[in-house]
């Protein structure tokens, strides 16, 4: 009899053991998955968002009457940003248009929506490199005979997102059907808004 009972508290000691065992086995694994969970989530959070080396502006006509193919590419190289511009548009064949960046980023209301010049420096209206100018005065692009034209600049006045008060993105090229005089106040009496791109 005794040796039963024995051989019974022995069965039930290893059961309990057992399920120590295994309970202990499972809170562990279930801890080190949360803790491994945990520094992924940081890991992905903590990395640094990589740097704009380039933007651009896909430009069309806000005028059913006038057709405006164009892109605006910027790229940021040795702390400079050069602006590649290209412009077609047949109406405006032989002619000189104007072209600036403009404040807001929405080309709706036929253009209109993207509201003066980009002046964050509060500067005067100008020609671009001269006493007094807006960042955003880029200047007057020549067409060919198929209303083609072209233009390029590089500035350290200009960036992508490093400095909101000199990035160009989330601005709008405008594209005028007249020209910049670079003297009268604040537009250079450069006409109607005939293009629209917003740079992103």
């Amino acid at each position: 009899m005794k040796q039963l009972q024995i051989k019974h508290v022995l069965q039930c000691m290893l059961v309990t053991a057992s399920f120590a065992i295994v309970s202990c086995g499972t809170s562990t694994s279930s801890e080190t998955a949360g803790d491994s969970s945990s520094m992924s989530s940081m890991d992905s959070s903590a990395a640094p968002a990589a740097p704009v080396t380039h933007a651009e502006a896909v430009i069309t006509g806000t005028k059913a009457d006038t057709a405006v193919d164009g892109t605006a590419s910027f790229d940021e190289d040795n702390g400079k940003v050069k602006l590649t511009l290209s412009l077609t548009i047949p109406k405006m064949a032989n002619k000189t248009v104007a072209v600036h960046i403009h404040q807001h980023p929405d080309c709706g209301d036929n253009g209109m929506a993207t509201h003066g010049h980009w002046n964050p420096t509060g500067a005067q209206h100008g020609k671009w490199g001269s006493d007094s100018f807006h960042l955003g005065d880029i200047g007057n692009v020549k067409l060919d005979e198929q209303g083609k034209g072209s233009l390029e600049m590089s500035t350290d006045l200009w960036t992508l997102g490093s400095d909101t008060a000199s990035s160009v993105l989330n601005h709008a090229i405008i594209v005028h059907n007249g020209v910049d005089d670079y003297k009268t106040q604040p537009t250079g009496n450069a006409g109607g808004r005939i293009g629209c791109g917003v740079i992103k």
